[in-house]
């Protein structure tokens, strides 16, 4: 709660954050933009796509992410889009990709620079973020018209604690709550599991030279994450690299589904996920990379004893 109400406010109040911007005509089509302070020059650009096991998933959620992260010169945008049942994960991934194509064409206006633009999704962020990309590598590999963004305006792919073979996943969820009849309903069915699962539809010869196009994937997770266990990232990155995609795999020993992406922030202090970000971003920006050398440790949002105790109760 502490930590909530810091971060609630900042959001409501904070005068560095665009909120609700419209990007398509559907329900729940808004965006969220997190601003740095000093917008002289363009600065890069993070489109996000948060998590919420498909039901609960809330622009919001991004919050803490996009301040840090514009604390470093690097504009967020948090892409909402429609949960179930409100929709299904094609709306899903079709809500995403109009959120990303408002980004590569309008963020300029902002004061992002839309030739460093990275896209990045957490937990069920990362699924329905993965299936966008690929989708549209798809679509390119075919040669097909109509085309509102490409993935060559992508810099690099972060994935962060996801789902990428729903096959696989599809009893673990059931032995954790996510029944299995609920999960198929939101995917739309036993038979669209291999269509949603990046990690079996890169396999599939048919989408041609899809892979090559896509940009540096960077899959973070960690070990001790029991509600999507590391070995969805471990083998979707080994299938990327050996259909010769830019893939890195980081594991973090010990961290739990939500340690990365809310208790080590809340925590303040050095923080090894945030710093690889940050560095892939800033990469070749010097000047950039020297403010980064220099910026304070960020700051403790939570006592560390409330934050050991909410790990213990946290269901995730």
């Amino acid at each position: 709660m502490p930590g909530f109400l810091k971060v609630a406010y900042y959001y409501f109040f904070s005068s560095q954050i665009r909120r609700s911007i419209v990007y398509g005509d559907q329900p729940r089509n808004r965006l969220d933009l997190y601003l740095p302070k000093n917008l002289d020059e363009p600065k890069p650009v993070v489109a996000f796509v948060t998590g919420g096991a498909w039901i609960i998933g809330y622009k919001a959620w991004g919050c803490l992410l996009g301040q840090q992260l514009a604390e470093r010169d690097i504009i967020v945008a948090c892409i909402d889009y429609r949960n179930f049942p409100q929709g299904t994960i094609g709306d899903m991934v079709t809500d995403a990709s109009q959120g990303i194509s408002f980004i590569c064409n309008n963020i300029a206006e902002y004061g992002g620079d839309p030739n460093r633009i990275y896209l990045m999704g957490q937990s069920a962020g990362a699924h329905i973020s993965a299936c966008v990309l690929l989708d549209q590598a798809i679509r390119e590999a075919k040669g097909e018209e109509s085309i509102s963004w490409s993935v060559s305006q992508i810099k690099t792919y972060f994935g962060l604690s996801g789902g990428y073979n729903l096959c696989k996943l599809v009893d673990h969820f059931n032995n954790r709550g996510l029944y299995r009849s609920l999960f198929l309903s939101i995917m739309e069915g036993e038979e669209s599991l291999p269509l949603y699962s990046p990690g079996v539809r890169i396999e599939d010869p048919s989408i041609g030279n899809a892979v090559s196009l896509l940009p540096p994937i960077i899959l973070f997770h960690g070990t001790a994450d029991y509600s999507i266990p590391s070995f969805s990232s471990k083998d979707f990155a080994a299938a990327l690299k050996r259909l010769g995609a830019q893939t890195e795999l980081i594991l973090f020993d010990g961290k739990t589904h939500t340690d990365l992406f809310l208790q080590d922030p809340l925590r303040g202090g050095k923080d090894e996920m945030f710093d690889h970000l940050v560095a892939v971003i800033h990469a070749g920006d010097e000047e950039a990379l020297a403010k980064d050398a220099l910026a304070p440790p960020r700051k403790r949002l939570v006592p560390e004893v409330l934050l050991r105790m909410a790990r213990h109760i946290s269901p995730f």
